[in-house]
């Protein structure tokens, strides 16, 4: 639902969407009238909340305590419907909690024994003293660690704190509850147990060397909210002297799942890959991984544009990371910023920042035109106002069509991964992975609204790992 606010300065009318990411619940006294409750959802309904929950936790011939919840566009607009609720002549807020921070108290995760610790025999074959036994046989057969010991099913989720969702270099402390995110994400939808790894580090060393040092206990590796470009070495640098997997989801969870939802928005819309014309605005650790994914997917002509505009490969001014990009990318050697480069295009990506694609440029691209604003939380070009001109929109949000989100790709990859017991991620595994995610989407199914599967659908995790591992994946260790 949109929820519409004024703004004092201008006096314009702006619109967001209400969000359980900002869902309250406001625990009200009043005197002892069931129909106050009535007046408090018309407030509500009046200030653009939506009340999705009303309980009545205490009732007297004195008083009433309620506990309201509900949904709001932001952190303002939550103050303004307790503002709208403690207007109501007998009608007291005595207290307002955030949904999200109760649900973030004392952590979202737990370890929990998969065994029975009842008496003395379960305490002995679980740890000493018989836990000797299997320890000296996987002394003498070290290949038996994956099957006699959690790190078959266990991946390390690996931060620095640097890049951390679109919130930048926050630190390791503040990425703890991202990372803790992930982790319950892996469990829910591949059945597999990660932990958050928060390095104090952003040396590129230092961070590679502390995961060389746990990587025995891990079947595999998942690098998460580190900048560019010091993601590029330290990913490239484990994949050279780990035998685990390194997958660093932020460049290719994203790139495989805006491959499959290219691949299914140019079906709607009858176009090739190879004929298309893209162009990537944001040149860092997502946009490198994606254009190099659809370079290997057969794409032929990508531009990526930065602030300063087209990168090009006679532009002797570009950092190294973006020198190599220049070259694998822009083959009619175009120039000029965003604007100008979009002209004819067929496809927009953009991984960068929040409003630098007008609406209006979209009509000046190739006729049928594809874009994915993918900035979160605030994409490079309002989603509703892109779809005037561009006939498949998708972005980051979970409140439009078409959301491009990691979750379709990541908990899949390393079901497969862990399943095939493989030692390294290949670009051959990333394709195969988008072309699941893809093919979940039934002929009869898509449309310009519908071109990516939901995050919950129960296939997707099942298909990706099958795509990874080249067999059916049944979850089995």
């Amino acid at each position: 639902m949109l929820v519409t606010h004024v703004t004092p300065e201008s006096g314009r009318v702006a619109r967001s969407a209400t969000t359980s990411s900002y869902s309250i619940t406001m625990r009200l006294h009043t005197a002892p009238d069931h129909g106050v409750v009535g007046a408090v959802a018309t407030a509500i309904a009046g200030a653009g909340g939506i009340v999705t929950a009303v309980d009545v936790a205490e009732s007297s011939n004195t008083r009433l305590v309620v506990d309201v919840t509900c949904s709001a566009g932001d952190a303002d607009h939550a103050a303004e419907l307790r503002a709208a609720v403690d207007a109501i002549e007998g009608v007291e807020v005595y207290k307002v909690s955030d949904r999200t921070f109760l649900l973030h108290l004392g952590g979202k995760i737990e370890v929990s024994s998969k065994v029975p610790l009842r008496n003395r025999d379960d305490l002995s074959m679980a740890y000493t003293p018989g836990v000797g036994r299997v320890s000296m046989a996987i002394h003498d057969n070290p290949e038996d660690v994956r099957r006699l010991t959690v790190k078959g099913n266990s991946v390390a989720v690996v931060t620095d704190g640097s890049a951390v969702l679109g919130l930048g270099n926050i630190g390791p402390g503040a990425a703890l509850p991202v990372m803790e995110g992930k982790a319950a994400l892996f469990k829910r939808f591949a059945d597999i147990d990660a932990w958050p790894i928060c390095l104090a580090s952003q040396d590129t060393d230092e961070i590679v060397r502390a995961v060389e040092m746990i990587a025995p206990g891990f079947g595999g590796i998942n690098l998460e909210d580190i900048a560019a470009p010091r993601c590029f070495e330290i990913e490239a640098r484990l994949r050279e002297s780990l035998d685990i997997p390194v997958f660093h989801d932020d460049q290719h969870g994203t790139a495989i799942v805006v491959l499959a939802a290219l691949t299914n928005a140019l079906r709607v819309v009858g176009k090739q890959l190879a004929q298309v014309r893209v162009v990537v605005s944001g040149g860092g650790a997502a946009g490198t991984a994606i254009v190099t994914l659809l370079l290997a997917a057969g794409v032929t002509d990508v531009v990526v544009v930065d602030r300063a505009g087209a990168l090009a490969s006679d532009d002797d001014t570009l950092a190294p990371a973006h020198r190599e990009l220049a070259a694998a990318t822009n083959p009619r050697g175009v120039r000029g910023d965003l604007q100008t480069v979009l002209r004819d295009a067929d496809v927009f990506i953009g991984v960068s920042a929040p409003g630098i694609l007008q609406p209006e440029w979209i009509a000046d691209m190739a006729d049928d035109a594809v874009v994915f604003a993918l900035a979160n939380p605030d994409p490079e070009v309002d989603p509703a106002a892109a779809a005037k001109y561009a006939a498949v929109v998708a972005s980051g949000r979970s409140d439009y069509p078409n959301q491009i989100n990691n979750v379709l790709a990541f908990p899949g990859v390393f079901r497969g991964l862990l399943d095939a017991r493989a030692s390294e991620v290949s670009v051959d595994m990333l394709l195969r992975a988008a072309a699941a995610i893809a093919h979940v989407v039934k002929d009869d199914e898509i449309n310009p609204t519908f071109i990516i599967p939901s995050v919950f659908h129960p296939d997707v995790p099942h298909a990706v790992a099958t795509a990874i591992s080249g067999r059916d994946s049944g979850h089995h260790r």
